[in-house]
């Protein structure tokens, strides 16, 4: 469904000059640096898989995500999305994908969401009785009726969500483009958008490529990972492999009143850090159960506040490489 073929983005930079009139050299001067931003990669993703696209911040995931959509033409190597390129045939690609940019909408900002649904009808010409049904499901997943009358720019960014995963979808693609689409997002708003994700994939069987930050979201819904960093592709497995190769910690810190004692060994904890009065514990959730490591917080101390965290895509590369 999705190929990319050794591709890469390259950009350039003027170098800039030192010394007398540098600004003014430099203006003049025809000297560019390549920064490669992606740097030949391949891969090939079928129908109905769900893949986490992960890196570090600057690795080049969105860049990649551009190029498969047609906003960028890479520099080198070739992109088949559904047998089409989306850069000789944007259109016909446009009519078979849908993308959502976390951090950008594609709806517009001043008009109620059943406005912008009702451009997208009829920009992408969907029939009324698809339109409805689409609406109905979409509405059934994510609760659309809550906020469909209401300006996008009183939206929660919850909310923004939920709409712009539905306006990705009224056309029904089958191929399914998101860009960090938790972001920013609170834990009962990262829960509804990653079941609507995960109802989308199994029952209507969308392909999907998914860039994130979020450990929770690659356990949970992704079930391969390429990891690229520094434009280079590094890994290509399932999360299963990648768990055995590094596991992945979830983490508690713990403020105590006074110094901790130090907790007896507990099956699922890897190791615990103790610094004056506060403890940080990492471990495995596939082997113990966080609340009960939460009730054990209080036979080390007093603890005065807790905080829980999931790993970071960068943790995760400094323990493979």
């Amino acid at each position: 469904m999705i190929e990319a073929v050794h591709i890469g983005k390259s950009f350039y930079q003027s170098q800039t000059k030192q010394g007398a009139f540098a600004s003014l050299r430099t203006l003049f001067s025809r000297e560019q640096k390549e920064i490669r931003a992606v740097d030949d990669i391949s891969f090939t993703i079928r129908e109905g898989e769900f893949v986490g696209y992960i890196g570090p911040n600057g690795a080049g995931k969105s860049t990649t995500i551009k190029m498969l959509t047609g906003i960028l033409h890479p520099t080198r190597g070739e992109i088949r999305v559904g047998g089409v390129s989306p850069q000789k045939e944007r259109q016909r690609v446009a009519a078979r994908i849908g993308v959502v940019f976390g951090q950008r909408t594609q709806l517009w900002w001043d008009l109620p969401v059943r406005d912008s649904f009702e451009i997208l009808q009829a920009m992408y010409k969907i029939d009324g009785s698809a339109y409805r049904r689409a609406m109905e499901l979409y509405n059934e997943l994510l609760g659309l009726h809550e906020f469909i009358d209401m300006p996008v720019r009183k939206l929660s960014l919850g909310q923004r969500m939920r709409a712009d995963l539905a306006a990705a979808l009224l056309h029904d693609p089958p191929v399914l483009f998101l860009d960090e689409p938790t972001i920013g997002l609170d834990v009962l708003a990262k829960t509804r958008i990653r079941a609507f994700l995960r109802e989308v994939n199994q029952s209507a069987k969308k392909t999907i490529l998914l860039t994130t930050h979020d450990m929770d979201d690659i356990e949970q819904l992704c079930g391969r990972i390429i990891l690229i960093n520094h434009g280079t592709k590094m890994l290509d497995t399932t999360v299963e492999g990648l768990r055995s190769q590094i596991g992945f910690s979830s983490v508690i810190q713990v403020e105590y009143r006074t110094a901790p004692k130090l907790p007896p060994e507990i099956e699922g904890v890897e190791r615990v850090e103790v610094c004056g009065s506060e403890l940080t514990l990492y471990y495995d959730k596939g082997k113990t159960a966080s609340p009960k490591l939460l009730a054990e917080l209080g036979k080390w101390g007093e603890p005065l506040d807790i905080r829980m965290k999931e790993p970071e895509i960068e943790e995760v590369i400094k323990r493979l490489y």
